[in-house]
């Protein structure tokens, strides 16, 4: 009698054990980008806590700059970029801006409050660290955006439907919200 409860208990361990191999040989069915897409949605920090950039809020810097183009997440860049963007008014790559002291305050504020160096989303972590102490003029020119552009060929981004690099929302169509993961990149023709 004890032989065949031992018998019957290995028999189970066996087949439980053969049913978990079973389990995760299906779950390899080559579905790797959905499967990632659907945890990245169920592990999604709905406030963009440390996985996505803040999307833009402030209407000042919204309204004033957004109008022109757009209004790029304070975490791009760090704050004294920022500062040095603001403080060259009639150079504003190769354009001029104007803003009255008020708004020139109020914008500088918002990014500065909301730079890169005061980011725990994952982007601005590495701007800042591959900046050290750099003060780029544009996000174009940061390491850490080149390198993530690397293998797009210079026709490809002079192409009408996107113009330079500087124009995000070409192909990343989340960048407004903040988004800028390779899952919402669209390439225009």
């Amino acid at each position: 009698m004890r032989l065949k409860r031992v018998l019957f208990f290995v028999m189970m361990l066996t087949t439980v054990g053969v049913g978990l191999f079973h389990v995760s040989l299906a779950r390899g069915d080559g579905d790797d980008h959905g499967r990632r897409s659907r945890y990245r949605e169920r592990h999604r920090d709905t406030d963009h806590g440390t996985k996505y950039l803040k999307p833009v809020t402030d209407p000042t810097y919204k309204g004033n700059c957004g109008a022109c183009h757009f209004a790029y997440q304070p975490e791009l860049l760090p704050s004294a970029s920022w500062e040095k963007i603001l403080s060259r008014p009639d150079d504003h790559f190769g354009e001029s801006f104007e803003l009255d002291a008020k708004a020139k305050k109020l914008i500088l504020g918002y990014l500065q409050a909301n730079a890169a160096e005061r980011s725990s989303a994952k982007r601005a972590v590495r701007i800042v660290r591959c900046l050290a102490s750099e003060v780029p003029n544009r996000i174009t020119e940061i390491p850490y955006i080149k390198k993530k552009h690397h293998d797009i060929s210079s026709a490809m981004i002079k192409r009408e439907s996107i113009g330079s690099l500087s124009n995000c929302t070409a192909c990343h169509t989340r960048a407004e919200d903040g988004i800028y993961d390779d899952d919402f990149v669209v390439i225009p023709k």
